[in-house]
């Protein structure tokens, strides 16, 4: 187990192994983990069930002490898998308060922030928030393109027919001028 990171460590029954996958997973990986339950609503509308939180999305909090709380996430922790929402505090013992920092799986995402159209792109929520007459453009679109594959297909058809036919009216030429 000297290697820095594996694939196989997520597949481990071993608790040592799935830690040190957790702990040394790239960033692109890392990312998953901070992956939120979309609510029922979001999840009609976009037909994805979670997508990775992101700072000003609105959530609610599933489990824990601040059980049914709702806020917007002002902060996100990719490092140590955590999500910072506004009001939901902790006293710390100087008495200052500080943002409590919760786990992604006790959240679930009621309102998503859509000011950034890149995070639309990179999940199936770019193709489904789509309007239905552009999925009706786009089965327009497939039908037509077999239509001309056909015509391709017909004309060369028609050029190795004509061709044979050339071949085999010079063949009678040659043959009527021999004689």
């Amino acid at each position: 187990m000297k290697q820095v990171y594996s694939k196989s460590w997520k597949s481990s029954t071993q608790t040592r192994k799935q830690r040190k996958y957790r702990f040394n997973a790239p960033t692109h990986i890392a990312s998953r983990f901070l992956n939120v339950n979309l609510s029922k609503e979001l999840r009609k509308k976009y037909e994805i069930r979670s997508i990775r939180v992101r700072k000003g999305d609105r959530v609610k909090v599933l489990r824990g002490d601040n059980k049914k709380q709702t806020g917007k996430v002002e902060r996100v922790d990719p490092k140590n898998s955590k999500v910072f929402i506004e009001k939901i505090e902790q006293t710390k013992k100087d008495g200052s308060k500080a943002l409590k920092p919760l786990s992604p799986s006790n959240l679930q995402i009621t309102d998503l922030d859509t000011s950034d159209k890149r995070r639309f792109k990179q999940t199936k929520l770019g193709k489904s928030a789509k309007s239905d007459n552009s999925k009706k453009e786009t089965k327009k679109e497939e039908k037509s393109k077999p239509a001309i594959k056909n015509e391709k297909v017909e004309k060369t058809a028609e050029k190795k027919l004509k061709t044979k036919e050339n071949n085999v009216q010079e063949k009678t030429n040659e043959k009527t001028d021999k004689k």
